[in-house]
């Protein structure tokens, strides 16, 4: 109760003084029936200026916070993926016999509408990835991932990015697969039973990959087009993707 007694303390003040500004006015003009009218006239306003404020406005409000909010949070995105993710991505390629077919259909062109970007990431979010793994490249996908943990584990540590639940859902899944391989002291030898479960663990992760990716640039070519360039040059999906500039004819 001691919490909440300033709270009271201002609302009785606010209440008597209310009730004193009511009381001098039918004094001053002795018409107590234009007043208790006016007086109900006002409150019959109340619960449709508190539908306006505090549902209708207060819901516009947030979501106009929440939308800045994830613009900048795209940025924490943008170096998850400069500092892990395109490499991930890379990785994750190797397993996958249908890659050269995937990486086609992601080929971003300049050109490219919102459309384009939400059928692909709707797409891959859920496509049915023929990965084939094996020791060597387990081993290889734990030591990056090991190697990247303290990094992955800063990016939690930004209490906003439960706000952004798509890049939420992905370091879960990452970090759900790290744990699984480093809960094994050995890959080699795991039975076809275990091997499944792992090939689930990273299509998991590589389709939140893809598609928070894409997610990504479609951000930055609406907000930031020099750094959309940037990024479509660097391309992990397409083989002929360069950082240089080159002319037209070359």
């Amino acid at each position: 109760m001691k919490r909440y007694r300033w709270e009271l303390t201002i609302g009785a003040g606010f209440l008597g003084l209310s009730a004193l500004f009511y009381l001098v006015q039918i004094v001053i003009f002795r018409s107590p029936r234009d007043t208790f009218f006016y007086f109900f006239q006002d409150l019959a306003f109340v619960p449709i200026q508190v539908l306006l404020v505090t549902l209708i406005i207060n819901q516009l409000l947030t979501i106009r916070e929440k939308r800045n909010l994830i613009k900048k949070l795209n940025m924490v995105v943008g170096v998850f993926f400069a500092e892990a993710g395109t490499h991930l991505l890379r990785l994750f390629y190797a397993l996958e016999p249908n890659a050269e077919t995937i990486k086609k259909d992601l080929i971003i062109r300049k050109d490219w509408a919102g459309q384009d970007f939400l059928s692909r990431i709707k797409t891959f979010k859920h496509y049915p990835y023929h990965l084939k793994i094996d020791p060597g490249s387990l081993q290889e996908i734990k030591g990056f991932l090991l190697g990247k943990r303290a990094f992955l584990l800063s990016l939690l540590e930004n209490p906003n990015l439960l706000e952004h639940d798509s890049f939420t859902d992905l370091l879960l899944a990452v970090f759900h697969l790290t744990d699984e391989l480093a809960a094994r002291d050995s890959l080699s030898g795991l039975p076809e039973s275990d091997l499944a479960h792992l090939r689930g663990d990273i299509k998991r992760a590589m389709g939140a990959l893809i598609s928070e990716w894409l997610g990504y640039l479609k951000h930055l070519q609406e907000d930031y087009p020099y750094l959309f360039s940037l990024e479509i040059r660097k391309n992990p999906s397409d083989p002929r993707a360069s950082v240089v500039i080159r002319d037209p004819d070359n």
